[in-house]
């Protein structure tokens, strides 16, 4: 993956023809965790193994993975017929390379791909990482140089060993010394010299197994965001301390980037200011408009008129006209035996006319008196 791509012009044709020669891997969407039924003891086990669950994943020169493969039989070759018959003598050995600069979700899911092509087996998961002097000579350089990136790959939860220093194309000898079985890379081609694709011989025997591309995600386009947004990735880095000389920009190029986060600054300052002295101004106006509204109210209306009284019956109103009008939850009867004093009929007398005077929407002559 991260390898220079030729494109031909009979795309749908050329994809047509490879397809019969490869071996697809699942769509990334289907895959999902599984349990099987260990024969030995009937307990559930997950189908991927998690030997290296606590630890990174070793390099091919550790003794941990040269016992791996000192105990396989390279002898016998595992063909797509057993893995369906499911008569694998063996743990079947995928390799999938690469550079992995930047590493990011599409490599992830490329890796998971592989680990997953062939469900109901236990693979083995090899992955070849190209060092610096070859990634600089065949594609140019990268962010990561090559210890970062064999680093960020043996700590990816798919990967069971990590081949260091990974040719650009895959002869014979390569594949017996690390015992590959299969080559995991995706379908398009990838050319060397006259065009030729790398992987057209195993393609051609039957070892290639197609993974699908991420769309929407590579190392070139990480790289092409932090390029769109290089000054502001450049004034962030200089408010964390990093010198000109780390970011390689000039003298006259820092102080203005820092001239220009001041006045950023100041204008993010100002703007909440203003945002405050607005909410303030706002709130004065309504308290100053609701004490004006109320001296109005008690000078040309009814004594008892204020907003709260305007509120809290605009409010009973409303709720009347909500609640159904046999609804057994109004105001209870009065006792039989209660007696109404004066004081009540007085209440009531002032409640029924100052609710008819908000009906009408303005008081009548006869009840526009003086105290």
């Amino acid at each position: 993956m991260g390898r220079k791509r030729s494109r031909t012009t009979e795309k749908n044709s050329a994809n047509s023809n490879q397809n019969q020669s490869s071996i697809s891997c699942p769509d990334p969407e289907s895959i999902t965790a599984q349990r099987l039924t260990n024969t030995d003891s009937e307990e559930k086990v997950m189908v991927q193994k998690q030997q290296f669950c606590m630890s990174p994943a070793p390099f091919d020169e550790d003794s941990f993975a040269q016992e791996e493969r000192d105990s396989i039989d390279y002898s016998i070759k595992i063909t797509t017929e057993m893995i369906k018959k499911g008569e694998v003598p063996r743990r079947v050995r995928v390799y999938a390379d690469g550079i992995y600069d930047l590493f990011h979700q599409g490599h992830a899911r490329m890796l998971m791909q592989a680990k997953n092509v062939f469900p109901g087996t236990e693979v083995y998961l090899l992955v070849g990482v190209c060092s610096d002097e070859l990634t600089n000579r065949r594609k140019g350089k990268t962010v990561m140089d090559e210890d970062e990136r064999y680093e960020a790959i043996r700590h990816c939860r798919y990967v069971d060993e990590v081949v260091k220093n990974a040719p650009w194309s895959l002869d014979d000898d390569f594949l017996d010394k690390h015992k590959i079985d299969f080559v995991a890379h995706d379908e398009l081609p990838y050319t060397v010299g006259g065009g030729t694709d790398v992987y057209a011989h195993l393609k051609a025997r039957g070892m290639f197994v197609a993974t699908q591309r991420t769309e929407g995600v590579s190392t070139s386009d990480v790289v092409a965001r932090i390029v769109k947004d290089y000054d502001m990735y450049v004034r962030r880095n200089l408010q964390r301390g990093y010198t000109r000389k780390d970011l390689n920009i000039s003298f006259l190029r820092e102080n203005r980037m820092k001239l220009k986060s001041k006045v950023d600054e100041v204008k993010t300052q100002t703007k909440e200011f203003i945002n405050r002295q607005t909410d303030a101004i706002i709130h004065n106006v309504e308290e100053t408009s609701k004490d004006v509204i109320n001296k109005f109210l008690g000078m040309f209306g009814h004594p008892e008129w204020n907003v709260d009284t305007f509120w809290n019956n605009s409010k009973r109103r409303i709720t009347q006209a909500l609640s159904p009008s046999n609804s057994r939850e109004g105001t209870p009867e009065p006792d039989e035996g209660a007696e109404s004093t004066d004081d009540d009929l007085d209440d009531n007398i002032a409640n029924q006319e100052a609710v008819e005077t908000l009906d009408a929407g303005e008081p009548s002559n006869k009840k526009r008196r003086s105290c």
